[in-house]
């Protein structure tokens, strides 16, 4: 009987200490490693650099939006949560599907100098295909007014993303969005 106390004894410390030093890697680390969160993320500086394509990318830990611009200066940015996308100008609502929506605007012009556009989407509503994305939803145009181009990006739920600008390719510029599948 008194073998049996101490098997039990040692079986019953085995899962306290198992329980207590296996705690889940997920409770103290964020996912992927991304701590960016889902506040505005803002630069405020003028571009010269124009809009001149939309394009999506998919990646293990987030999806990425991508705004190519030309030669020039690279814009600022402000990227933000919304209750809904709205028109640049008329302030008419932009349907985007998702359960959350972040407004991109651009500090940049989708016109040339002369007034000429340039970038043309053969579809406003689905700037890009995003079927199958795990985050994102829709890519939508929201216009563009008095040196801004603003997008629409319809995303699965209200989570953390990132944004930055990269040189090149050549003289050109890119805004990059970057949201997280998972906080």
């Amino acid at each position: 009987m008194k073998k049996f106390f101490i098997w039990l004894a040692a079986i019953v410390m085995a899962a306290a200490l198992g329980i207590v030093v296996s705690a889940p890697a997920s409770a103290t680390t964020p996912y992927c490693g991304l701590t960016w969160g889902s506040l505005m993320k803002q630069d405020t500086s003028m571009g010269t650099a124009p809009v001149t394509n939309v394009r999506t990318g998919q990646h293990y830990c987030f999806d990425r939006l991508v705004v190519d611009l030309g030669g020039g200066t690279a814009p600022g940015y402000t990227v933000r949560y919304v209750p809904g996308i709205v028109q640049d100008g008329s302030g008419f609502p932009v349907p985007v599907r998702g359960n959350a929506k972040l407004q991109v605007t651009i500090n940049a012009s989708s016109m040339d100098s002369n007034g000429k556009s340039t970038y043309n989407s053969a579809d406003a509503a689905e700037l890009a295909n995003v079927a199958g994305y795990q985050t994102f939803r829709q890519v939508a145009s929201a216009g563009g007014f008095e040196g801004y181009t603003s997008l629409g990006l319809g995303v699965r739920a209200r989570l953390p993303f990132r944004v930055f600008t990269l040189d090149g390719p050549g003289s050109g510029h890119r805004l990059v969005v970057d949201v997280a599948h998972f906080w």
